[in-house]
């Protein structure tokens, strides 16, 4: 297995501090992949670092600007398992064309907004 380019590696990195800093989120390893949490329900997708399937981040994107600027980068699907159909997209992190860190962060949030609870998000809007 091939190790993932060490700059998706670093992005992964990123965003993943980014997404277990929000406020009540955990992180889990439910199929040997990594998973963030708040209240129990997945809110990022971070696959998995082995090098087995290519570097990777799916969320949950209600916004329509943000789902159709989400699925426009290189390699960018709607999620398996029916999740696209929820709004769910998957997004590669190598490639020419890949999202920066920043803009991932942005997804993240947004998705953990989509599901986190309203106190939640009112703790994180104080910050």
């Amino acid at each position: 297995m091939a190790a993932p380019p060490s700059n998706a590696l670093a992005k992964w990195e990123k965003v993943r501090s980014f997404a277990l800093g929000l406020p009540g989120a955990a992180e889990e390893f439910p199929w040997g992949d990594t998973v963030v949490k708040v209240n129990k329900k997945i809110f990022a997708f971070m696959g998995v670092t082995d090098g087995s399937h290519p570097l990777g981040v799916g969320v949950k994107l209600k916004d329509e600007a943000l789902h159709a600027h989400a699925l426009s980068c290189p390699g960018a699907e709607p999620s398996g398992y029916g999740l696209g159909k929820a709004g769910w997209v998957r997004i590669p992190l190598a490639g020419k064309g890949a999202p920066s860190a920043e803009v991932l962060c942005d997804w993240v949030e947004e998705s953990y907004r989509a599901i986190a609870t309203k106190k939640l998000i009112a703790e994180l809007d104080g910050r």
